[in-house]
């Protein structure tokens, strides 16, 4: 690390961003009840996508002298994904300017507002559609990570996206993070407990209690709980860092090797539970296994950082491509992509250099939301 290293994620933000106003934005009704007789769910992030939200928002206040590398690293994500599908931009109204210039403008809109930081899976909202295909977004209410980090404007944005792109806000009473949830879009979903039932985000609630209103909210029949761990990252163990879904029946779970690492008896414990697994309607799962790097490139985002979050599982599916990240080590790397082209056929797997973000502890899917395209 530099000798002034980063804050890492985990810390508290020092200061709040300036509260500004998205005028002229064309902002669009905000609805907040939905009708009794709709029926809600989360669909599978593989579908088609209307487009995917980046939030070009590091601050010195947070990245100390890394922020200006961040920013550089959201924009790469943004001019590669923009080559695929629409990608909007959120930035604070200041660095309007530097956004457009160092993101582009080609399939790229800009969205000014007030933000805190640049994890916006996690604070952003989740999208949800019903039968036919309208579309809503769901706040599960951000805390900062159960109050780890200051989050006053992070926690307006999914208010603020419903709004700009006028559809129904819908509020759980539950408190989470969009990088917590993982479905696959037919009402299976995976969850980690240590995340979401926890007494930094819901306190007082069951197990029992947090599977009903997720299974209400995102229109799920079963639920695979995860353990987690608490307490080693800031998330509390996102599942996104541990098993995502590449097709209903069909999971990518992470393997950590180390055995001086948390996440060794974490992953394999999880391994046993998803071999044992079948979804909502009876199948059991296949796993593959995406082991993260054994090696890293040597730099100042990675020495001496017990924070960077080296993991291929990380990845971001979208029309055409698959986002993913690249850490360094050539056979790891070159598996990573095999596997990835194995199980997204037709796709064009765009790995891309996310020391950066990787340092702050989160990775691409962590700093993308993605909203499906329900037009006929």
């Amino acid at each position: 690390m530099s000798a002034a290293p980063m804050t890492p994620r985990r810390t508290f933000l020092k200061h709040l961003s300036v509260a500004t106003g998205i005028a002229g934005f064309g902002l669009g009704p905000l609805r907040l009840a939905m009708a009794a007789d709709e029926r809600w769910f989360m669909p599978e992030e593989d579908q088609a996508q209307r487009r995917i939200f980046l939030a070009f928002a590091a601050a010195d206040n947070v990245w100390e002298d890394q922020a200006d590398a961040v920013n550089t690293c959201i924009a790469q994500l943004a001019r590669t994904i923009a080559r695929y599908q629409p990608v909007t931009v959120l930035c604070r109204p200041e660095d309007l300017n530097l956004a457009r210039q160092q993101c582009g403008t080609s399939n790229t809109e800009f969205l000014p507002l007030a933000l805190d930081d640049i994890w916006i899976r996690d604070y952003g909202g989740c999208f949800v559609i019903d039968d036919d295909d309208h579309s809503a977004l769901i706040d599960f209410n951000f805390n900062g990570w159960g109050n780890k980090q200051r989050h006053r404007n992070d926690s307006r944005v999914a208010a603020t996206l419903s709004a700009t792109l006028g559809i129904p806000y819908l509020q759980s009473e539950l408190t989470g993070e969009g990088g917590g949830i993982e479905v696959d879009g037919h009402g299976t979903a995976i969850i980690t407990e240590s995340c979401w039932v926890n007494a930094n985000r819901n306190p007082d609630w069951s197990r029992s209690d947090v599977e009903a209103e997720l299974k209400a909210n995102l229109g799920l029949r079963k639920i695979i709980w995860l353990p987690g761990i608490k307490g080693q990252d800031i998330t509390d163990a996102h599942v996104d860092f541990y098993a995502r879904f590449v097709k209903p029946g069909v999971v990518i779970a992470n393997l950590d090797n180390d055995p001086n690492s948390y996440d060794y008896p974490v992953t394999r414990k999880h391994l046993d539970i998803l071999k044992q697994a079948t979804d909502a309607d009876g199948r059991p799962l296949t796993v593959h296994l995406l082991p993260p790097p054994s090696k890293l490139r040597s730099n100042r985002f990675t020495r001496d950082n017990p924070e960077f979050a080296a993991g291929y599982i990380n990845y971001l599916p979208i029309n055409g491509a698959v986002i993913a990240p690249q850490f360094g080590d050539p056979q790891a790397d070159q598996h990573g992509k095999q596997l990835l082209t194995k199980l997204y056929p037709g796709r064009i797997i765009e790995q891309v250099n996310i020391d950066p973000i990787a340092a702050g502890g989160g990775g691409i899917h962590c700093v993308s939301k993605n909203m499906p395209d329900t037009r006929q």
